[in-house]
């Protein structure tokens, strides 16, 4: 049991982190609760060594797995932590601070703790994305897709216009139906095998074996942001601050695209691989589809990532095919983190201008933040110089590997489409005109930006000069 119990010790210090803030923060004075977010960044970091240093090898009964895989997961999932509490300390009315509600009885009003409330969330859905990455239990995978989901659903209603209550709506109500359906779905292969652990699933054959493997990917693509459980996606996006967009597009989808590649290898008896290969063309076309027309930058960015999911997807569609899907996953998924942070932050930088119009003249302004920008969006198309290019490279590796040239083919199409909206918001920011808006920039959010567009562009230099070492 001790065993067990260090295992988990990520998941425990990040967990510990956010009890020791709520406590902390229930003490600071309203609109001053930094240190909320100092113990957050220093557990994060903590759950980091501990994820590099720990023990490895299934614990609980096989009910968790602790491998490469896991360790990746935990180790993104605490840098995008540390990143995302870094970015709210900019904006403590935006990502997190006191908010003025009114009493039940009419009085005077009551001063919500949205900066402890922000970290503390944040935090907890952090520790379910872990758990997603290393579940190889249906029962574990459920309850962790519960821990990933429900904070997401809370941060989203932080905000303080009727567009984030909207946002938590649309988001909670999608998980809640396909949370049911994955519900439904271990329920069915529970009857079937008799057991919910993985090994107890790998000789599962036949239709309603399918039936139920389908119900259970449908929780975690709703967690993913993977069509057709993508509908939340934009509006949730959309309907709240930057800050939390990076959230809502980054944490969750971690740990559940990490737990759709376990899942689709531990039943090899269903083709699970078409079902996935197809969700990852229509990710990838529908989201660069949609993000065509936008002019809303959140918008713009929450149809981006559903069709990064889909380019995600591609190496889980070949995993039984060839022993480059798990590198390719993984190195994508920390690619991907690193680049949506970074544009996610120039966006923190500035939360007034939210708007392609209102991106004119930022480079005359702002040069290292828009060359950081630069640097994010080429990164989300998956040119060079910059890490998701290897990620990219990877990806059609795995797929021509696995006996996929078309997912390869369609990879390639959808990057070179997703290059046109990308300039559309690229193309303002070096304009000559005038700056639309005069605003400061968050001093946080754009050392954040720059920082990680440097360890886009070095980490591209570093991935080049490997094979020649």
């Amino acid at each position: 049991m001790t065993a067990d119990v260090l295992v988990l010790a990520p998941e425990a210090l990040l967990a510990l982190g956010a009890v020791l803030g709520l406590a902390v923060g229930t003490w600071l004075p309203p609109g001053r609760e930094g240190a909320v977010r100092g113990i957050g960044v220093l557990f994060a970091l903590a759950a980091i060594a501990a994820a590099l240093v720990g023990p490895q090898g299934p614990s609980f009964d096989g009910t968790y797995l602790v491998d490469l895989a896991t360790t990746v997961v935990r180790v993104v999932v605490a840098g995008a932590v540390v990143v995302t509490l870094v970015l709210a300390g900019d904006h403590p009315d935006v990502g997190g601070g006191p908010r003025p509600t009114t009493g039940e009885d009419g009085g005077p009003p009551l001063t919500a703790r949205v900066d402890t409330a922000f970290a503390v969330l944040l935090q907890l859905s952090a520790v379910g994305a872990m758990l997603l990455g290393g579940a190889t239990d249906l029962l574990l995978l459920a309850a962790a897709v519960l821990l990933a989901g429900l904070p997401l659903a809370a941060l989203a209603g932080l905000g303080r216009d009727g567009r984030a209550t909207e946002a938590a709506l649309k988001y909670f109500l999608t998980s809640a139906l396909f949370g049911l359906l994955a519900l439904t779905g271990t329920t069915l292969l529970l009857g079937l095998a008799g057991a919910t652990a993985y090994p107890a699933l790998a000789g599962l054959t036949g239709p309603a074996s399918a039936v139920g493997m389908i119900l259970v990917l449908a929780g975690l693509l709703m967690a993913a942001g993977a069509v057709p459980a993508h509908f939340w996606v934009p509006d949730a996006v959309d309907g709240t601050s930057p800050v939390t967009g990076a959230v809502l597009t980054t944490t969750a989808k971690i740990g559940a695209l990490v737990a759709v590649w376990r899942l689709t290898t531990a039943v090899p008896g269903l083709p699970t691989p078409l079902l996935v290969a197809i969700l990852a063309v229509a990710s990838m076309t529908l989201g660069n589809l949609a993000a065509f027309a936008q002019t809303s930058l959140r918008r713009l960015l929450a149809y981006s990532t559903i069709s990064q999911v889909g380019y995600l997807l591609v190496p889980v569609a070949v995993a039984r095919e060839t022993a480059l899907a798990l590198p390719t996953l993984l190195g994508y998924l920390a690619a991907y983190t690193v680049t949506n942070l970074a544009v996610f932050a120039v966006l923190a930088a500035r939360p007034q201008a939210l708007e392609i119009g209102e991106q004119r003249g930022l480079a005359r302004r702002h040069p290292g933040l828009a060359v950081a920008l630069a640097v994010g969006l080429l990164g989300l198309v998956g040119t060079p110089p910059t890490v998701v290019f290897a990620g990219k490279l990877g990806v059609l590796t795995a797929a021509l590997d696995g006996g996929a040239a078309w997912l390869g083919v369609v990879v390639v199409l959808n990057s070179v489409a997703s290059l046109v909206y990308y300039l559309r918001w690229v193309a303002p920011v070096f304009s000559a005109g005038d700056p639309v808006l005069r605003d400061p920039v968050a001093p946080r959010a754009r050392v954040v930006a720059v920082t990680l567009a440097v360890v886009s562009v070095v980490g591209s230099v570093a991935l080049a000069l490997v094979p020649a070492v």
